[in-house]
Order: structure tokens, then C-alpha cells, then sequence
């Protein structure tokens, strides 16, 4: 056992907040692979009658999501959500103009309620708020939602709908500030029909929980200034203000990279802040909340991300198809560290995407399913991180990063659950080179046992996951750690995630 570098204390009485389940969300965007031949594929032989993937099914299932945004992304801000409903013979195809392809419409929203049912996620609805308006997104509700003989709840029961789909949380559109969005807007532009739909919708229903578009990412020029605006109209008839945030390794500066998730903390305190300001100047009782409802590991330079061109407008292109290694399983362990941190503000959060498209779950069209590196933090953390959220301030060494400065090599966050008498320890070693020792003490806990314990490494931390060797990448399990008078010891190695799971 090496010495010591790293120490950390967990006090059942340092509770941040409940741990958040939507904190386990995910996204199924029409772009790419996502939803033909990922979550829907007919000719699969593990097909159910309506096309779904079994197989994929199990996985989701597995991965511990908890809500599913849908159907977008940027998609969302040219959908017309009528196209997606009726007999699939009638439905029309329409140019994509977000990606570039081309949307059959054989998959809708009733698809996707049924799909969510069966997977057993909560749905979370988008609104197109790009090239439509008000009117749209209180049809869309009706239609989900409606239990009054309405025309439009008439037709969902005649689609198949007998019961509403009771679908609470609506993203009020998506990344209306990027110049790249279908219908972008200016700050007050949006705030104003952010401002409007969410009133409408009230209206048919005051019991929803409302998201108004927060900027596409810190580096944005508006970033700031333009949740101040939108949060100014829009702040009484919200209850969520989006963040959205992309991390990759570039030009070979793999510190920085392990460092991503010292740039995700200090987002969220800053869009906190910003909303807590507006609070402030308009005199409300009401926190706004955050729901980081994208994020993830996305190589955009890569030409997995080039989207189509010129005359060809493909339905289902191979898109945003990143292959994750050991690096960025470690790097996604500590965004979700991150998460749970912030879960006093962080209600909500999506790791985008689900299947296929930068995502844990990769597919091939009537074939082979399998986990991607990143799978494995998420499927875990999922599982471990119940009851209270619990503040815990590791001490390591430090490493330097050209992004971030100084980053301390050791992060982690714990949680308790008291009903249940389980705890867990969620511990990630970000430096790129050095391995350590760590210290964790539970004595304030009084007589626990160490009831299982794992880490995910890889000597070479590029090392990927693929369809034919799929388990290269894998926690596993340890029976090296030590529990003397309450305090547990144990190695990290460099680039690695470590999970403690404790009884008492």
C-alpha cells in the first residue's frame, strides 16, 4: 500500500442537499443513429412489435437513467411534433435542417412515450421555440397531457394514447442563443416567448416544471448577460434555467482534459449566481434552479462530427460517433462527481447522448450492442449515489494544466443514505501520471464494513472499449483495501475512477 498523499473525511452531518435522481438523465435527439437503428430498429432481431431494441432496452435499464430529454437538441427548433403522429404511411419526410438529414417521421412522440414506458424512464419534452411559437407548444402539451375531450386529446387516444402521458418537465427550445440554431434569437427576443409559452402552458396545467434556455456554454460572448435578460422576462414562469457544457481532450493536453470537471464547477456557481442576482433585483422569494441538460465527452473537431453536405440529406447518417477511452471514462466519472456536488442547485441533468451519438451504448443496424468506456462511472454512480449528497474536501497533491492552472489530483464526493444504513465514496485520481495513496475516513460513521469496492483503470488511459473486445475497460472489483478504526486505505492509480460502497 503506498503512503498516503491523498486524505479525505466523510461526516454524515455535512449534508448538501437530497441526491437529485434526475441528476441520471440522458438524451434521445433525432440526429444520427440515435433513434433509427439505435433505440429503433424493426428488423432487429430483438425488434418488440413497435420496433424497439430489447437488447437496447436492457442496457438503458442497466445505465440507471432515470429521464430522457426529447426530441432535441437543435433538431427540436425545425420539428413539426404533428409529422410524428397518425399512421406512419401518412406521415411526411422532412429536410432536417439542423443536421443535414433526413427525418421519415417513422418515429413521434407516441413512439416515444411508449419507448420511455417500457424502458421505465421519465420523458422530458422540448418545444420548438425556433421556427414556431406559443400556440405550438400548448398543442404539443394538449396533446401529451390533455384529459379534456379536446380535439387534440381525442387524438392521441385514437394514435394509441388511451391515457395522458402526464409529462411534467418541458424545455422551453434549445440553445437559443447559438448563431447555429434554427430561429436563434436574441436574449430579449427569447426571454419574451420563453415568457409567453410558459404562461400559456400554466394555464393548461400551473403544475409543470419549466426550463428557459441558459447559454449554449461559458465561452459564448453573451454568456451571463444573456441568462440576466432571459431570467428578467422570463423568471415567473420558470423554474429551471439550462446549462449546457461539451469537454474533449485537443492538441495532445491530457491535464487539462482530466481537469474538465474544475471548468464544470465553476460554470455552475456562475450561471447560480447570475440567477440569484436576478432574484435579487426582482424581489422574488422563488430560487431559480439549473438543469445542465447536455453534457458529455464530444470530440467536435473530429470528422465523426462533420455533418452532411450539398445535395444529400441521409436519413440516419453515422454522426458524432466517438469512440471513448479509458481517459474519458474517468473524465465523465468526475462531471458526474461534479454534478452530485452541485445537486442543491443541479436538479436536472442529461449526459447527451443515449445510444449511438456521443453515448455510453453503441449499436449496429440488426446487430451488436455494447458498452462504451464511459457506461461504466455512470451505470455506477447511478447505482451507488442515494439518500444525502455529503461534502467532502479532499487533500492532494497538485498537478499544472494550461486551462485550468493548479488542479488537485484526487476529487471525490460521498453519499449517505440513512433509511438504508449505505454509504458510498466516489473517488477519481485526475493526474495524468501519478498514482497515489488515499486515506478515507468513515469513524464518524461508527462501525462500518467495506461492502464492495472497484476501479476503473487502464495503463494506456486511450485504451477503448469496441464491439469486438467490449469489456477492456471495466471496473473492477479489489480486495486490497484496508478498514482500520474507521479509516479506509487505498491505492489510485493515474487516470483513474474508484468507487467504496459502506455499511454501517
Amino acid at each position: 500500500m503506498s503512503a498516503p498523499t491523498a486524505r479525505l473525511t466523510v461526516d454524515p452531518a455535512l449534508i448538501v442537499s437530497p441526491v437529485r435522481p434526475r441528476t441520471f438523465g440522458s438524451f434521445v435527439e433525432h440526429l444520427g443513429r440515435c433513434v433509427y437503428t439505435g433505440i429503433h430498429d424493426p428488423a432487429h432481431p430483438s425488434a418488440d412489435a413497435d420496433g424497439f431494441r430489447q437488447d437496447v432496452i436492457d442496457l438503458v435499464r442497466e445505465l440507471g437513467v432515470t429521464t430522457v430529454r426529447y426530441p432535441g437538441g437543435n433538431f427540436v427548433s425545425g420539428y413539426r411534433w404533428e409529422d410524428g403522429v397518425g399512421p406512419q404511411e401518412d406521415r411526411p419526410a422532412r429536410l432536417d435542417l439542423a443536421w443535414h438529414s433526413m427525418e421519415p417521421n417513422r418515429v413521434g412522440t407516441d413512439e416515444f412515450m411508449r419507448w420511455a414506458a417500457k424502458a421505465g424512464v421519465e420523458p422530458m419534452m422540448a418545444v420548438n421555440l425556433g421556427t414556431r411559437g406559443v400556440l405550438e407548444a400548448v398543442d404539443l402539451l394538449d396533446y401529451c397531457n390533455g384529459t379534456a375531450p379536446t380535439a387534440l386529446a381525442e387524438q392521441r387516444r385514437a394514435n394509441g394514447g388511451e391515457q395522458p402521458y402526464g409529462v411534467r418537465m418541458w424545455c422551453l427550445g434549445n440553445e437559443m442563443d447559438g448563431p447555429w440554431q434554427t430561429g436563434h434569437k436574441t436574449a430579449h427576443e427569447y426571454g419574451r416567448i420563453a415568457a409567453e409559452a410558459g404562461r400559456a402552458m400554466r394555464q393548461v396545467d400551473p403544475g409543470l416544471e419549466l426550463v428557459a434556455c441558459g447559454s449554449s456554454g461559458p465561452t459564448m460572448d453573451t454568456f451571463g448577460e444573456w441568462e440576466r435578460q432571459v431570467l428578467t422576462e422570463c423568471y415567473d414562469q420558470v423554474d429551471y434555467i439550462s446549462i449546457h457544457r461539451y469537454y474533449e481532450e485537443t492538441d495532445g493536453d491530457l491535464a487539462s482534459f482530466l481537469g474538465s470537471a474544475v471548468d464544470m464547477d465553476a460554470f455552475i456557481e456562475d450561471v447560480v449566481a447570475t440567477a440569484d442576482g436576478v432574484r435579487a433585483a426582482l424581489k422574488r422569494e422563488k430560487r431559480i434552479q439549473l438543469s445542465f441538460d447536455e453534457w458529455n465527452v464530444w470530440y467536435q473537431s473530429r470528422a465523426e462530427s462533420i455533418v452532411p453536405s450539398g445535395d444529400d440529406w441521409p436519413v440516419a447518417p453515422p454522426l458524432l460517433e466517438d469512440q471513448y477511452n479509458a481517459a474519458d471514462a474517468v473524465v465523465v466519472a468526475n462531471l458526474l462527481i461534479s454534478l452530485l456536488r452541485h445537486n442543491d442547485r443541479v436538479h436536472a441533468a442529461c449526459q447527451a447522448q443515449l445510444v449511438n451519438v456521443i453515448a455510453p451504448i453503441m449499436t449496429e443496424p440488426g446487430g451488436r450492442a455494447w458498452k462504451q468506456t464511459i457506461f461504466h462511472p455512470f451505470a455506477q454512480i447511478a447505482a451507488l449515489a442515494t439518500g444525502e449528497v455529503l461534502d467532502v474536501r479532499p487533500t492532494s497533491i497538485t498537478f499544472p494544466t494550461a486551462q485550468h492552472g493548479e488542479v488537485a489530483a484526487v476529487d471525490a464526493v460521498a453519499t449517505w443514505d440513512e433509511a438504508a444504513g449505505t454509504g458510498s465514496v466516489l473517488v477519481v485520481n485526475r493526474h495524468p501520471e501519478q498514482a497515489t495513496g488515499l486515506s478515507v475516513d468513515l469513524s464518524r460513521f461508527g462501525d462500518v464494513r467495506i461492502t464492495a469496492a472497484t476501479t476503473l483503470h487502464a495503463d494506456d488511459p486511450y485504451t477503448s472499449n469496441t464491439a469486438d473486445d467490449p469489456e477492456r475497460v471495466v471496473p473492477v472489483g479489489r480486495d486490497d483495501v484496508t478498514l482500520v478504526d474507521g479509516v479506509v486505505s487505498l491505492d489510485l492509480p493515474a487516470v483513474s475512477f474508484s468507487t467504496l460502497a459502506f455499511s454501517r
